[in-house]
């Protein structure tokens, strides 16, 4: 297994954990335990973005260059809703 193949597979992992911690801290029914799945998903999406920006760094995840005008209308159609 190649390096790219590993940090595709890191990316998916960290995805997906990602999504369990986000539905424990929505579904956690006490506060301590909304605090310590909110404390797991923040630290999971700081590891998500460094493998992003790793494989960003080595071309195999470009990141596409979006026009300022389109920001903006997105920006003006999520704000009118």
């Amino acid at each position: 297994m190649d390096d790219k193949c590993i940090f595709e597979n890191l990316l998916q992992l960290t995805k997906g954990s990602a999504d369990l911690y986000l539905h424990g801290t929505i579904e956690s029914s006490t506060e301590n335990i909304n605090t310590t799945f909110h404390d797991i998903l923040c630290e999971t999406l700081k590891m998500q973005h460094e493998i992003y920006k790793k494989m960003e760094a080595k071309g195999w995840y470009p990141a596409e260059q979006v026009e300022q005008q389109k920001i903006q209308q997105v920006k003006q159609k999520n704000s009118a809703q």
